[in-house]
C-alpha cells in the first residue's frame, strides 16, 4: 500500500480497539495486527519509514488490501490476534507463531481452595477467570487478595479425617500471617469459604467495597506523609480499576456458537456473522444482499444464515440471533439472548455491521470527492495546456550543482494530480563539465526516456522542466533524439515570473496565480527543487568527508567508506583510540590514521600564540 491509499482509507478507520489484517495481490493475508486505537496504529506504518524495521516496509509495499474488525476492548484485540495468527499462519508474524497461550486464576474445586495462576484450563469443576494478557496484572491481583484474605498455598489433602488425625503441622505462611491455618483446625471451612466467595465477586468485577477501602487506605498514608506506601497501595487500585473480569473473546461458558445481525437499508440489508469456535473468535463476515422486492430482516436473514453457515463450514449447534428467525436444521438451536454474555456478542454483531456499512457510505463519498476534486484539476489544467488528453502521469525535471562541481538532477513523478515517490529518480550528471545547466538538463532528460522507450514503460502525458527558454529548449533537443516530440506535451516554467514556456514560442503563457493548475505545477517544481538538492548536498558532503580521509596516505575511497559506515563521521574517527580502529580497518592503517589526527592536533596547538 502507498501513502495515497491510506490517505484515501483515513477516514474510514476508527479511533477504536481491533484487530488489522493486510491482504496481498493473491487475497492472501500476510499480516495481523492488534491496536488500541485502530487509526493510530494504522498509521504508524505510514509515517517516518527510516524507523521501520526493514520487514515492515516490504510488507507495507506487498500489501494491496487492509481489512480490520472492532471488538471491545485492547484485550479483546490480542486475544483475537492470537487466534488468528495461530489459525492463518500470517508470513509476517513471526513473533506470535510459537502457540502462546493465556493465563487465568483457578479457584480450584477442593476443600479449603487454593487461588493460584494457570495456562491450562481443566474441566474438573474448578472456576476460571480470564484469560488475562499481562502475567504482571494478574500477579498485582493475586498479591491484593493475599493481603486481604489469607490463603493456603499448600497442595495438601485437607480433609477433615486428615486434620482431626493430626497430620500436619504450621508452616511458615501462617507464622508470616499469609495463612489462617486450615491445615491444624485453625480455620473453620465456612469463613474460608466466605474468603473464596469474595474472591470471585471480585474477580468479577464486584469490588466497589474494595475500592474504597483501598482509596481510605490511600489517604491515610499521604497524611501521614508515607508515599511509597500510598503509591503501592494507588497501583494496587488502578489494577483493579483496569481489570477485566472476563474476556469476551474467550468465554468459559461458551462454546461454539454461531452469532448473526442484520441492519438495513431502502435498497440493500448488511448480515454479519461471527465464528466461535472453543470460546473463541475465529472468524468474521459481513455480506452484503441486494433487496430485489420489498423483503423484511426476518426474511433476509432466514435465508442469509444458511448460505454463510454453508460458506463456513460451520458445524456449531447453537446459533444467536437478534430476533427469532425460522432455521429447521437437526440439532441446531436458536437463540434470541436477552442478557449475559451471549447478548454482549450480538451487541458486537452489531456494533461491526452497523461500523461496515458507514465505511462503505464513507468509502463512496470519499471516492466521489476525491474523484471530484482530483478530475477538476486535472481538466483545469489540460485546458489551460490546451493538451489532448488529461495529464494523469506528469514529470518534473530540475538540475542542481556548487559552482560546476557535484552537477545532479532530479526527476519527480504525480501520478493522479499526486506525488508518486516511489518513482522519483535522481541522477548523476556524466558527460558535462563545468556549471552548463543547458547541457545537463539534455543529458538527463534523454537518459530517462531512452530508458522508458526501452523498457517499454508507459510516457507521461505532460513533462515539466523548471527552467525558462533555455533549459525547455535543450531538453526538446533530447526528446527529438528520441522520436517523442509529439507523443507528450513539454512546458517549461520560469520562477521569476511563474511564466510557462511551450517550445518554439517566445511567448510566455500567465495562469491565474491563484488557479489550481498552476498551484499543481508549482508543486511538481518545487517537489524536483528539493528531491534534486537534497541528493545534491548528501553527494558533496560524503565528498568532502571522503577527502579529508582521503588525504592520509595509504587510506583509498573504500578504507574511507568502511570507516565512516562504522563510526558514522570523522570526528568520532578522530576520537577513536587506535584498537577501535584496528577492529575495522587493521593495525597499520589504524596507527596512520591516528598519528595523522594526533599530529594535526598538535600542529594546531603550536599554531596558537
Amino acid at each position: 500500500m502507498t501513502i495515497n491509499d491510506y490517505k484515501a482509507l483515513l477516514p474510514n478507520i476508527p479511533r477504536e480497539p481491533g484487530v488489522y489484517k493486510y491482504i496481498d495481490s493473491d487475497g492472501v493475508i500476510i499480516y495481523v495486527g492488534k491496536a488500541k486505537n485502530l487509526r493510530n496504529r494504522i498509521a504508524s506504518y505510514f509515517g517516518d519509514k527510516k524507523h521501520q524495521a526493514n520487514k515492515t516496509r516490504i510488507m507495507v509495499k506487498q500489501a494491496q488490501k487492509l481489512e480490520f474488525v472492532i471488538v471491545e476492548t485492547e484485550t479483546d484485540a490480542l486475544l483475537l490476534e492470537n487466534t488468528l495468527i495461530k489459525k492463518l499462519q500470517p508470513r509476517y508474524n513471526v513473533s506470535l507463531k510459537d502457540g502462546k497461550s493465556y493465563s487465568y486464576i483457578c479457584i480450584k474445586k477442593e476443600r479449603f481452595p487454593r487461588v493460584f495462576i494457570t495456562r491450562k484450563v481443566i474441566r474438573d469443576g474448578s472456576t476460571y477467570f480470564g484469560p488475562y494478557t499481562s502475567k504482571a496484572r494478574i500477579k498485582i491481583l493475586l498479591d491484593l487478595i493475599k493481603v486481604l484474605f489469607p490463603l493456603r498455598t499448600c497442595s495438601y489433602n485437607l480433609s477433615d479425617e486428615l486434620i482431626q488425625s493430626g497430620k500436619y503441622k504450621l508452616c511458615l505462611e501462617y507464622h508470616i500471617k499469609n495463612c489462617k491455618g486450615p491445615c491444624t483446625g485453625l480455620e473453620a471451612v465456612e469463613d474460608y469459604d466466605e474468603k473464596i466467595e469474595q474472591i470471585k465477586n471480585i474477580l468479577k468485577g464486584n469490588f466497589g467495597h474494595v475500592k474504597r477501602h483501598f482509596t481510605e487506605k490511600m489517604r491515610v498514608h499521604a497524611e501521614q506523609l508515607e508515599f511509597e506506601q500510598a503509591q503501592s497501595i494507588k497501583e494496587k487500585l488502578v489494577a483493579f480499576e483496569d481489570y477485566q473480569g472476563k474476556s469476551m473473546v474467550v468465554s468459559q461458558t461458551i462454546q461454539d456458537v454461531d452469532v448473526f445481525s442484520i441492519e438495513s437499508t431502502e435498497d440493500v440489508a448488511f448480515v454479519n456473522y461471527i465464528k466461535i469456535i472453543n470460546g473463541a473468535i475465529i472468524n468474521t463476515y459481513t455480506q452484503e444482499v441486494v433487496k430485489n422486492l420489498e423483503e423484511e430482516d426476518l426474511d433476509i436473514l432466514t435465508f442469509t444464515i444458511p448460505e454463510i453457515r454453508s460458506r463456513f463450514n460451520s458445524m456449531s449447534k447453537e446459533i444467536l440471533v437478534p430476533f427469532e428467525v425460522f432455521f429447521k436444521e437437526d440439532d441446531v438451536q436458536v437463540t434470541v439472548p436477552k442478557i449475559g454474555e451471549k447478548k454482549k456478542l450480538i451487541e458486537l454483531s452489531e456494533k461491526n455491521v452497523r461500523y461496515f456499512i458507514l465505511k462503505q457510505q464513507k468509502d463512496q463519498a470519499t471516492r466521489v470527492k476525491k474523484q471530484t476534486h482530483t478530475e477538476r484539476i486535472l481538466k483545469t489544467l489540460q485546458s489551460d495546456l490546451q493538451m489532448d488528453e488529461v495529464p494523469l502521469h506528469i514529470e518534473c525535471f530540475d538540475n542542481s550543482n556548487f559552482q560546476g562541481a557535484f552537477p545532479v538532477s532530479s526527476c519527480v513523478v504525480f501520478k493522479n494530480a499526486k506525488p508518486s515517490k516511489k518513482d522519483y529518480r535522481h541522477f548523476n550528471v556524466k558527460t558535462v563539465e563545468g556549471p552548463n545547466d543547458f547541457a545537463s538538463m539534455e543529458e538527463v532528460v534523454y537518459r530517462r526516456y531512452k530508458r522508458l522507450v526501452e523498457e517499454d514503460e508507459s510516457l507521461p502525458q505532460l513533462v515539466i522542466i523548471d527552467g525558462g527558454k533555455g533549459q525547455l529548449s535543450s531538453s526538446m533537443k533530447a526528446i527529438k533524439k528520441l522520436g517523442l516530440e509529439n507523443k507528450m506535451t513539454v512546458i517549461g516554467i520560469a520562477k521569476r515570473l511563474e511564466e510557462i514556456f511551450f517550445p518554439g514560442d517566445s511567448i510566455p503563457l500567465y495562469i491565474n496565480k491563484k488557479s489550481e493548475s498552476l498551484k499543481l505545477i508549482q508543486h511538481a517544481r518545487n517537489e524536483a527543487h528539493r528531491f534534486a538538492i537534497t541528493f545534491h548536498r548528501d553527494k558533496r558532503s560524503k565528498d568532502l568527508t571522503q577527502t579529508e580521509l582521503t588525504s592520509i596516505p595509504g587510506v583509498g575511497a573504500k578504507t574511507a567508506d568502511k570507516l565512516l559506515t562504522h563510526f558514522g563521521s570523522v570526528k568520532q574517527i578522530k576520537k577513536a583510540l587506535v584498537s577501535d580502529l584496528t577492529d575495522v580497518i587493521g593495525t597499520s592503517l589504524a596507527v596512520k590514521i591516528h598519528t595523522y589526527f594526533k599530529d594535526a592536533v598538535d600542529q594546531e596547538s603550536a599554531d596558537k600564540p
